[in-house]
């Protein structure tokens, strides 16, 4: 999820600075003049769509959304277990205490420090998969978004089509913005599984 929102934040950040940059040089209005010449004097239009709603109305994202929690908690489950397991033992060790020879002492104290390796290991395991399979299955989202609109913008009516972020996008005419076209459009292409 970061991940996307980090990808779009970097390309309205260089589309905001190329924009301001753009209005600010005047000594390269005749650049902007050629380039809009050389595309038959068509402006240049910049369409938005709300992310958040892409999130909450985007059945294949929300799917994914739920499959990666349900991963999430199985991991937990997984590792809670693996600690309840490590805590009866050293209870075990501990109610034993005074009977225990020193070997059996020290046999103990390593059969603990192994168990505790041992869960650090599974824990950093399932976070590193977790994690992988999430920026996986968010580059899925963020492809079909961008599949969904190229084919949108076939007939080239918009020179950018941007996310709209609000600590990026301070002003935004509402008369631009695609989300329910997007979100439809996206519904339509995905159709989940009957369960």
């Amino acid at each position: 999820m970061k991940n996307i929102n980090s990808i779009v934040n970097v390309v309205l950040a260089v589309a905001v600075a190329i924009l301001f940059y753009l209005h600010f040089a005047s000594n390269k209005k005749p650049i902007v003049a050629n380039a809009a010449k050389a595309n038959g004097n068509k402006s240049c239009m910049i369409a938005y769509f709300e992310m958040d709603s892409i999130q909450n109305h985007f059945e294949y994202y929300k799917q994914i959304i739920d499959e990666l929690t349900k991963k999430e908690q199985e991991a937990k489950n997984i590792l809670a277990a693996k600690k309840n397991d490590n805590i009866a033992k050293l209870k075990e060790y501990q109610g034993r205490g005074n009977a225990m020879s020193q070997e059996q002492m020290a046999a103990a104290s390593q059969d603990m420090q192994r168990r505790e390796s041992d869960y650090q290991f599974q824990e950093q395991s399932e976070a590193s998969k977790l994690s992988g399979e999430t920026r996986d299955k968010l580059l899925d989202v963020k492809k079909k978004i961008e599949d969904f609109l190229k084919d949108y913008n076939k007939d080239k009516t918009y020179s950018f089509i941007i996310s709209n972020s609000a600590d990026l996008i301070y002003y935004k005419d509402s008369a631009f913005n695609i989300t329910n076209d997007i979100v439809k459009g996206l519904n339509d292409t995905y159709k989940p599984k009957k369960k």
